[in-house]
Protein backbone atom coordinates (compact mmCIF):
# COMPACT_ATOMS: atom_id res chain seq x y z
CA UNK A 1 0.00 0.00 0.00
CA UNK A 2 1.40 3.43 -1.11
CA UNK A 3 1.46 6.59 0.96
CA UNK A 4 -1.13 9.53 0.15
CA UNK A 5 0.30 12.71 -1.07
CA UNK A 6 0.44 15.56 0.88
CA UNK A 7 -2.54 17.06 -1.54
CA UNK A 8 -4.44 13.36 -1.07
CA UNK A 9 -4.04 13.91 2.62
CA UNK A 10 -5.91 17.26 2.74
CA UNK A 11 -8.88 15.82 0.48
CA UNK A 12 -8.93 13.27 3.08
CA UNK A 13 -9.26 15.58 6.24
CA UNK A 14 -11.48 18.23 4.28
CA UNK A 15 -13.64 14.51 3.47
CA UNK A 16 -14.03 13.83 7.06
CA UNK A 17 -14.65 17.34 8.51
CA UNK A 18 -17.25 17.81 5.66
CA UNK A 19 -20.36 19.50 7.15
CA UNK A 20 -23.39 17.57 6.56
CA UNK A 21 -25.58 19.29 3.93
CA UNK A 22 -28.97 17.80 1.74
CA UNK A 23 -26.96 16.56 -1.32
CA UNK A 24 -25.82 13.65 0.97
CA UNK A 25 -29.11 12.43 0.46
CA UNK A 26 -28.78 11.07 -2.91
CA UNK A 27 -26.28 8.69 -3.89
CA UNK A 28 -24.12 8.60 -7.44
CA UNK A 29 -26.50 6.82 -9.10
CA UNK A 30 -29.41 9.77 -8.25
CA UNK A 31 -31.14 7.47 -5.93
CA UNK A 32 -32.81 8.94 -2.71
CA UNK A 33 -30.64 7.45 0.43
CA UNK A 34 -32.51 9.51 3.33
CA UNK A 35 -30.84 7.64 5.97
CA UNK A 36 -27.67 9.32 4.47
CA UNK A 37 -29.04 12.65 6.21
CA UNK A 38 -27.61 13.89 9.43
CA UNK A 39 -30.58 14.15 11.85
CA UNK A 40 -29.84 18.06 12.40
CA UNK A 41 -29.89 18.61 8.84
CA UNK A 42 -33.94 17.05 8.96
CA UNK A 43 -34.25 19.04 12.29
CA UNK A 44 -33.25 22.18 10.27
CA UNK A 45 -35.67 22.38 7.72
CA UNK A 46 -39.26 24.02 8.02
CA UNK A 47 -41.96 22.78 8.88
CA UNK A 48 -44.48 23.36 6.43
CA UNK A 49 -47.80 25.46 8.02
CA UNK A 50 -51.29 25.81 7.01
CA UNK A 51 -51.71 23.61 3.81
CA UNK A 52 -48.12 23.89 2.52
CA UNK A 53 -46.01 20.59 1.43
CA UNK A 54 -42.11 20.51 1.89
CA UNK A 55 -40.43 19.21 -1.13
CA UNK A 56 -37.17 18.06 -1.94
CA UNK A 57 -36.52 18.05 -5.90
CA UNK A 58 -34.97 15.18 -7.49
CA UNK A 59 -31.10 15.50 -8.26
CA UNK A 60 -30.48 12.71 -10.85
CA UNK A 61 -27.10 10.57 -11.39
CA UNK A 62 -23.60 12.25 -10.53
CA UNK A 63 -22.39 10.32 -13.85
CA UNK A 64 -24.00 9.07 -17.00
CA UNK A 65 -24.32 5.86 -18.11
CA UNK A 66 -21.77 6.12 -20.23
CA UNK A 67 -19.26 7.03 -17.35
CA UNK A 68 -18.73 10.97 -17.38
CA UNK A 69 -19.38 13.24 -14.27
CA UNK A 70 -21.77 15.71 -14.62
CA UNK A 71 -20.09 19.25 -12.78
CA UNK A 72 -21.87 20.74 -9.73
CA UNK A 73 -23.09 23.40 -11.64
CA UNK A 74 -24.92 20.92 -14.02
CA UNK A 75 -26.44 19.12 -11.27
CA UNK A 76 -27.68 22.13 -9.82
CA UNK A 77 -29.56 23.41 -13.33
CA UNK A 78 -31.05 20.07 -12.99
CA UNK A 79 -32.64 20.47 -9.93
CA UNK A 80 -33.46 24.26 -10.34
CA UNK A 81 -35.24 22.53 -13.71
CA UNK A 82 -37.18 19.49 -12.63
CA UNK A 83 -40.31 18.99 -12.06
CA UNK A 84 -40.50 15.62 -10.07
CA UNK A 85 -39.44 15.50 -6.02
CA UNK A 86 -39.98 13.98 -2.81
CA UNK A 87 -42.32 14.58 -0.12
CA UNK A 88 -40.48 15.69 2.98
CA UNK A 89 -43.14 16.98 5.15
CA UNK A 90 -47.14 17.96 4.67
CA UNK A 91 -48.74 20.60 6.92
CA UNK A 92 -51.25 20.13 9.23
CA UNK A 93 -54.29 21.86 7.00
CA UNK A 94 -52.63 19.91 3.51
CA UNK A 95 -56.06 17.85 1.65
CA UNK A 96 -58.29 18.87 5.25
CA UNK A 97 -60.84 20.87 2.77
CA UNK A 98 -63.62 18.74 1.67
CA UNK A 99 -64.68 20.80 -0.91
CA UNK A 100 -61.51 20.78 -2.90
CA UNK A 101 -60.26 17.48 -1.84
CA UNK A 102 -63.36 15.15 -1.63
CA UNK A 103 -61.24 11.89 -2.39
CA UNK A 104 -58.78 13.12 0.45
CA UNK A 105 -55.26 13.67 -0.26
CA UNK A 106 -53.77 13.86 -3.18
CA UNK A 107 -50.21 13.21 -1.79
CA UNK A 108 -48.10 12.01 1.70
CA UNK A 109 -44.81 12.22 3.35
CA UNK A 110 -42.79 9.96 1.59
CA UNK A 111 -44.31 10.25 -2.18
CA UNK A 112 -42.62 10.77 -5.19
CA UNK A 113 -44.54 13.84 -6.92
CA UNK A 114 -45.27 15.71 -10.04
CA UNK A 115 -45.45 19.52 -9.93
CA UNK A 116 -45.46 22.88 -11.78
CA UNK A 117 -41.79 24.26 -13.04
CA UNK A 118 -42.27 27.61 -11.44
CA UNK A 119 -44.58 26.17 -8.23
CA UNK A 120 -43.72 27.03 -4.92
CA UNK A 121 -41.01 28.87 -3.21
CA UNK A 122 -37.31 27.67 -4.15
CA UNK A 123 -35.06 27.75 -0.93
CA UNK A 124 -31.76 26.70 0.10
CA UNK A 125 -30.51 24.90 2.60
CA UNK A 126 -27.45 23.23 3.46
CA UNK A 127 -25.90 23.10 0.21
CA UNK A 128 -29.42 21.73 -1.23
CA UNK A 129 -32.66 23.27 -2.40
CA UNK A 130 -35.94 22.64 -1.16
CA UNK A 131 -39.30 23.55 -1.90
CA UNK A 132 -42.23 24.86 -0.40
CA UNK A 133 -45.40 24.07 -2.38
CA UNK A 134 -49.20 24.33 -1.92
CA UNK A 135 -51.42 21.60 -1.59
CA UNK A 136 -53.24 21.79 -4.90
CA UNK A 137 -49.96 22.42 -6.69
CA UNK A 138 -48.86 18.35 -6.94
CA UNK A 139 -49.63 17.44 -10.55
CA UNK A 140 -49.19 13.88 -9.69
CA UNK A 141 -47.90 11.20 -7.80
CA UNK A 142 -44.99 8.82 -9.10
CA UNK A 143 -43.69 5.12 -8.13
CA UNK A 144 -39.97 6.22 -8.79
CA UNK A 145 -38.65 9.58 -10.69
CA UNK A 146 -36.96 6.91 -13.29
CA UNK A 147 -40.59 6.12 -14.30
CA UNK A 148 -40.64 9.53 -15.94
CA UNK A 149 -37.41 11.11 -16.61
CA UNK A 150 -35.36 10.04 -19.60
CA UNK A 151 -32.21 11.75 -18.57
CA UNK A 152 -30.59 8.77 -16.69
Amino acid sequence: MTAMTALEQKWAEEAANKEPSLTDAYADDGSLQLEKLDGSILDRIPQPTGWRIVILPYRGAAKTKSGIVLSDATLERQVATTTCGYVLAVGPLAYKDLDKFPDGPWCKQGDWIIFGRYAGARLNIDGGEIRILNDDEILATVKSPDDILHLR
